[in-house]
């Protein structure tokens, strides 16, 4: 531990109230969440009515402005899954929350299957879905080589043991399939501006915290190429506005949208925008 370069210190503003610390993983280039709950403990962080992707509610102006970007969000995950692969239709959404994007696909002739591992958000996905979710054990009883798309919507920063899971979702997905991976950026200028107040951080829900270089690393392990990135641009005003929250005790949107326009002002020259869509390719070795 005394090696280990603690870069923040950071408190969970959502649910517990207690502080956990980053610590900078130099072989990857992420920070760690630290100490890290125990798989039995960790779903306690979840019980929260404030957990927006567990619930379809619209009671304030956050959850609303949510459901307004995940909306948008969700023509554009749409368009991304039919451009890698317009003709073979098999998905695999693992942390698919409610279910809405598992939904849109399964409408644009997608065979969609999805992971939920909390079962409140997991009944609901499957009644908008003809019961294809499942909990996280269903994970090992897939066949190999059965996807042609997996996505992960700002979900592996909550797995456990990354470096097995990333080698599971190698395993599910077939050759030449695609993985997309959508997650938070610790690099980018919102990140930045709020320090110890990023709502992104989320400890300890995420237990890992990215970088493009950490991604390529990772995934390289794996024989996993990142071949594109996409920005998600509407990411930097939704967590500039709950960091507001955390930071001053209320919204502020006038500021939060001052500092989400920055951040993909200043991503459009460095390219570290506030979340990133990673494109990667499963090719034959």
């Amino acid at each position: 531990m005394e090696e280990k370069e603690i870069h923040i210190t950071v408190k969970d503003h959502s649910v517990s109230g207690e502080t956990f610390q980053l610590i900078y993983n130099e072989e990857f280039e992420m920070l760690e969440t630290f100490p890290q709950p125990s798989l039995e403990k960790l779903p306690n962080y979840y019980q929260s009515e404030d957990y927006i992707s567990h619930t379809d509610a619209k009671r304030n102006l956050f959850e609303k402005a949510y459901h307004f970007v995940k909306s948008l969000a969700l023509k554009q995950k749409l368009r991304l899954i039919n451009n890698v692969t317009p003709n073979q239709r098999n998905l695999l959404d693992v942390g698919c929350g409610t279910g809405d994007f598992l939904q849109i696909a399964k409408k644009n002739n997608w065979k969609v299957s999805g992971i939920e591992p909390n079962e409140h958000a997991r009944q609901i996905a499957n009644k908008k879905t003809n019961n294809a979710v499942f909990d996280v054990e269903q994970l090992l009883k897939f066949e190999s080589n059965s996807f042609d798309v997996i996505t992960l919507w700002h979900v592996l920063e909550h797995l456990p043991n990354l470096k097995e899971q990333i080698s599971v979702l190698k395993t599910l997905l077939k050759t030449n399939g695609t993985l997309i991976i959508a997650v938070p950026n610790f690099k980018s200028y919102d990140a930045h501006y709020y320090k110890e107040f990023w709502a992104a951080y989320d400890v300890p829900r995420h237990l890992w915290h990215f970088s493009k270089n950490s991604i390529s690393k990772l995934m390289s392990k794996e024989q996993l190429k990142v071949i594109k990135t996409v920005p998600m641009k509407f990411d930097s005003y939704y967590v500039s506005l709950l960091s507001e929250k955390y930071k001053s005790g209320f919204m502020n949107p006038l500021n939060a949208f001052w500092v989400g326009w920055r951040s993909n002002n200043k991503a459009s020259r460095s390219g570290e925008y506030s979340s990133l869509i990673y494109i990667i390719n499963k090719s034959e070795n």
